[in-house]
């Protein structure tokens, strides 16, 4: 009987060590020992979008006719796995005209996207010191007086 209740006493202390245990690892997670998450950038809606690769052209293209081949298939991933297969499969021969259209559709972000840097420059560079200090009233009236040839000192 000794046995028995020397067994339980055991049994009740390593409860209470494993409880202690848990205890010291869940005080640990809650502490903020990790690094803090930067804030995600903020992005602009005006940004043009990025140009799709050749293979997202074709993928357009092979999501119609795939969709009328197998009308009960609703999966997404199927339709990746089967496109995938087939690009694969595809000869440089075959993939030209999506290569091609990808390279065009490149060349259209290009010039969208320098004429939008543009755009950001000059959004930037109107917004100068003199002009935040004075309203465009003021500034109005300035005009109007330099052309006008009063002089404000006499």
């Amino acid at each position: 009987m000794k046995d028995a209740k020397a067994k339980r006493t055991a049994a009740k202390d390593t409860k209470n060590k494993n409880a202690e245990a848990k205890k010291k690892l869940l005080s640990a997670k809650e502490k903020p020992n990790k690094r803090q998450a930067k804030p995600k950038a903020v992005k602009d809606p005006n940004q043009p979008k990025r140009p799709p690769t050749a293979f997202f052209v074709y993928l357009e293209e092979f999501r119609k006719t795939f969709k009328q081949k197998h009308p009960d298939v609703k999966g997404v991933t199927a339709v990746g796995k089967a496109c995938g297969d087939k690009w694969k499969e595809m000869s440089e021969a075959e993939k030209a005209p999506y290569l091609a259209k990808a390279a065009q559709k490149r060349a259209e972000y290009d010039v969208t996207m320098t004429a939008y840097k543009k755009k950001q420059e000059v959004g930037v560079q109107s917004a100068t010191p003199e002009e935040s200090e004075k309203s465009k009233s003021e500034l109005n009236e300035d005009d109007e007086d330099d052309e006008s040839g009063e002089d404000d000192d006499e």
